[in-house]
């Protein structure tokens, strides 16, 4: 191999290299280097990557090595100290970093600010944050982030300020007050305080590694193949040509699989490799796994790999698959007795064709939903390692206990005999919920004996995990003559694509949030998943019910408009009020006062503003639905007068980690300097999957049931006194039923609570976003700012949805795989928001909370839609609203010709 002669991080070195590599491979691969991450290479939109090269900003995935040559190249690791230090401290006071997989490459872009002194001002930030993308804040705190930095940088390197630039969380800045009786206690580390985010310095400074960032020795790599077919017949399986090829020590398929081939949540319907002779369900499909020395000749030799295929015409809509006699996309069986049909839910109360007959307003409209890409910015990645007589495997999945279970069941072996290590994530926001690459990864590890890392491109990325569901949503909906709902009937049907993962159970969320948070007294809701070839579709924060109410908020609309007031006075006629039932019938508590508080505290906003949506959400927080709910912890008093605390959820970037530490902090008066959460596999299995915003609510609740236990302990001894003790708390929820079942009549508590929130969208002369203010009752903000951040990134996304993002297919196949096509809106492209935290607890979970990682974009598109009519007067039934102006500056060039010629 030829070796590249360059300065790294001041140090001469002279490194071989892969001709064909990229730099940011060879930088990671070759130099050891971890804080430049692969995001999305070669293609150059993410950012992740982004080094100095002779001081100068350069995107790594777009250079090769010998281009290195002669050249000083200078990577997060090799800032001077002070610089780092200065960034670290601005980022974590502002809540510029979530889960982290993006800050390192932003913050090698913001040292280049501060040392040219162009930190000062917001647009020019804006403008240097265009090449970068972040999935979980909304850019504003970043750019907060930078601009503190490059205060302190001018001034002796000390920070300008103990509070962040935005630190109102309450609406203090519009009269509004935080009600004392919800304000911290003591020091401030405890319940309600803006705690600094738990490991925030070392996720900014990019030494929290993520899995791809880990090696083990002996380490073998493994490359994917995947189908390019949505339906295809895999006739044979041609691997000669890639262990061929340099450093190939073994290709796997489905033959090399010693258990049970099929994974899924729901059903096992999903193969960890499509066996010849088997028929491909969609282009997430994988067929062969390559195994080499390195990643790159691991995915070299990958595309080698030769498959022959019978292909077959793809199914790709939901309503045609519905009919007798459509092609089945599944093979007929036990597991698929209603063809493809995978779930339906059903239930009604009241009579809604009575109310039809008679109300003055009936109102029947069809609205349309889009699929689109999760696109967390750290790809599937996962590093397995053979262990006594099973496997040691390294994940960021939301779900250790089902990752444990299934790769048990792929090996065939003992529970026991497979351990998950949870890493941190890098984003999920659902889609990691399901196997991607952890069975492929252990089985090879398992029957090689040596360690393997795969880790997916960003193109394989895309093309494999699920994206949220497309969903078409039929309503009729009847009214008095003063505009109060009457009745709702609403048939739902979504596209679950080739896998059923969690489809029917975001069906079951599209039914049971049907009526948004309103108060209908007769109901008639019916949703279907349904399977097709289309890319598969699973959960994608919000879970179906930001789908629902786009659809609800759309008919709220049109009725205000018929019966001559505004969509405030609309809303507040009919929103939920304590006593009433819930869509399903579940009768509301007395916490939902909430959601009118929401509504108050935006009025004058909506009022007086000259084009200005408004739309209000419901999101339930937990699975519920018969399901038991819980959260477990466990607190170690360990030497040093320190305490570990073990969650078993996952750490994603939303903060479960620091509010755990928090409740800790405020039964026990333990300084949170001395207390530590990590993730264990033990709570894991307890807790189950992180996902439905309960995480929060739920380890909290545990965490006060041990702490107080540790606390009742520290009155009779000091903490150095009580090393090796531990203490456990376990808070469960056992009390919901099923919607559409028997047992849901007797017991209509189909869900453990609920977050509220009303949102404004307000646009420009010229129909542009201009500002969104959103407030939410958070029930107790355990922490302000980390409550805030999670708002503002869900509203970022929901403004996405709204107007720009799609993830479109042509015959099953995506039309593009590339980051920069999705139509994810960038720093500059995002108005200002304006969080309002509303405190009313909840009469279930810790110390009141309700659930904050979904509720923030779960009513955004349905305020834009509003804006929008304001606006031009035009309704819109259909998602994305890319035909309107505020969609102009979102939308990627490859789309704008094609939305200006529609």
């Amino acid at each position: 191999m030829p070796n590249v002669n360059f300065t790294l991080n001041g140090k001469q070195i002279s490194v071989p290299y892969e001709p064909g590599m990229h730099a940011l491979e060879f930088l990671r691969e070759q130099c050891g280097i971890v804080s430049a991450k692969n995001g999305c290479a070669p293609e150059g939109t993410c950012g992740c990557c982004l080094v100095l090269v002779d001081g100068r900003p350069a995107l790594s995935c777009l250079r090769k090595p010998e281009q290195l040559e002669g050249h000083e190249v200078t990577t997060l690791e090799g800032l001077p100290e002070e610089m780092r230090r200065v960034l670290g401290e601005a980022f974590v006071l502002e809540g510029g970093v979530q889960c982290g997989f993006c800050t390192p490459g932003i913050v090698v872009r913001a040292s280049s600010l501060l040392k040219n002194g162009q930190a000062s001002s917001r647009e020019s930030i804006q403008k240097a944050l265009d090449g970068h993308l972040c999935r979980c804040t909304g850019y504003s705190r970043i750019i907060d982030a930078i601009q503190t930095a490059g205060e302190a940088w001018n001034d002796h390197h000390e920070m300008p300020r103990s509070e962040p630039r935005h630190h109102f969380y309450f609406g203090e800045q519009y009269g509004l007050k935080r009600n004392p009786e919800m304000m911290p206690k003591g020091d401030g580390s405890g319940i309600g305080a803006s705690l600094s985010r738990l490991g925030g310095m070392k996720q900014v400074m990019g030494d929290k590694p993520f899995v791809d960032d880990m090696r083990a020795p002996g380490m073998l790599y493994g490359g994917m193949v995947l189908t390019p077919y949505p339906r295809a017949k895999v006739l044979a399986i041609d691997s000669s040509e890639a262990l061929a090829m340099p450093g190939t020590v073994r290709v796997f398929t489905a033959a090399d699989v010693p258990g049970q081939r099929g994974t899924g949540m729901a059903y096992p319907d999903l193969p960890i490799f499509v066996a010849v002779g088997e028929t491909t369900c969609c282009v997430g499909d994988f067929v062969a796994m390559v195994v080499a020395d390195t990643q790159f000749h691991a995915r070299q030799a990958a595309d080698k790999v030769k498959v022959d295929y019978e292909v077959l015409p793809p199914l790709t809509d939901p309503f045609e698959a519905l009919k007798p006699g459509a092609t089945q996309v599944h093979p007929a069986g036990n597991m698929y007795e209603h063809g493809n049909l995978i779930d339906t839910t059903a239930f009604s109360r009241g009579d809604v064709e009575a109310a039809f007959a008679t109300a003055p307003h009936v109102i029947e409209e069809t609205f349309r939903t889009q699929p689109i890409e999760p696109a967390f910015l750290e790809p599937e990645a996962c590093l397995a390692l053979p262990q006594g007589k099973g496997v040691k495997v390294h994940a960021e999945s939301q779900g250790s206990a089902y990752d444990q279970q299934q790769i048990a069941k792929i090996l065939n072996v003992p529970l026991e005999e497979v351990e998950i290590a949870l890493v941190a994530s890098g984003g999920g926001f659902g889609a990691k919920e399901e196997l991607s690459i952890q069975g492929q990864t252990a089985l090879a590890a398992y029957l090689l004996q040596r360690p393997v890392k795969t880790t997916l491109t960003r193109k394989q990325s895309t093309q494999h995990h699920v994206k949220r569901h497309p969903m078409t949503l039929h309503y009729k909906v009847a009214a008095d003559a003063e505009g109060h709902l009457l009745a709702v009937k609403a048939r739902i049907v979504g596209d679950a694509g080739g896998y059923a993962g969690t489809s029917g159970k975001c069906l079951l969320r599209a039914a049971c949030h049907s009526c948004g948070p309103y108060r209908v007294p007769s109901v008639d809701i019916e949703s279907r998943a349904v399977y097709t070839n289309n890319p598969t579709s699973g959960a994608m924060r919000g879970f179906g019910t930001n789908q629902a109410h786009f659809a609800m908020e759309g008919i709220m609309d049109i009725l205000a408009e018929r019966i001559g007031v505004d969509g405030y006075d609309i809303r507040e006629r009919n929103i939920l009020n304590p006593g009433d039932a819930f869509a399903t019938g579940q009768i509301m508590r007395p916490s939902v006062r909430g959601l009118r508080e929401t509504l108050a505290a935006v009025k004058g906003f909506y009022k007086s503003s000259k084009y200005a949506g408004l739309a209000c959400g419901i999101k339930s927080t937990g699975i519920g639905n018969g399901t038991v709910d819980g959260g477990h912890i466990k607190i170690r008093v360990v030497q040093g007068g320190r305490l570990q605390v073990l969650n078993g959820y996952t750490e994603m970037g939303q903060g479960v980690y620091t509010a755990t530490q928090q409740a800790v902090c405020e039964e026990t008066n333990v300084p949170p300097e001395k207390v530590d959460v990590i993730w264990d596999q033990e709570m894991g299995s307890k807790c189950g999957e992180t996902w439905a915003s309960r995480a929060t609510t739920l380890s909290c609740a545990a965490a006060q049931r041990a702490a107080r236990k540790l606390a009742a302990d520290l009155k009779q001894a000091p903490l150095d006194d009580l090393v090796g003790r531990e203490y456990t708390g376990d808070y469960e929820c056992d009390f919901t039923a099923k919607v559409g079942t028997p047992e849901s009549r007797k017991n209509p508590n189909t869900h453990l609570t609920f977050s509220y929130s009303t949102q404004v969208v307000i646009l420009d002369e010229n129909g542009r976003l201009e500002r969104v203010i959103a407030a939410h009752d958070v029930g107790r903000a355990i922490n302000p700012r980390l409550c805030a951040e999670q708002m503002e990134g869900g509203i970022h996304m929901g403004l996405g949805y709204a107007l720009s993002e799609n993830f479109p297919s042509t015959n099953g196949v995506p039309n593009s795989l590339l980051l920069r096509d999705l139509g994810i809106p960038r720093a500059k492209e995002t108005p200002q928001i304006d969080v309002i935290l509303i405190e009313v607890p909840d009469e279930v979970g810790g110390y009141g909370s309700k659930g904050v990682g979904e509720i923030g974009c779960v009513a955004t598109a349905g305020a834009v839609a509003s804006a929008l009519y304001s606006y031009d007067k035009i309704r819109r039934f259909r998602l994305p609203m890319d035909d309107a102006p505020a969609a102009a500056p979102l939308l990627p060039k490859s789309r704008r010709q094609l939305v200006a010629a529609d």
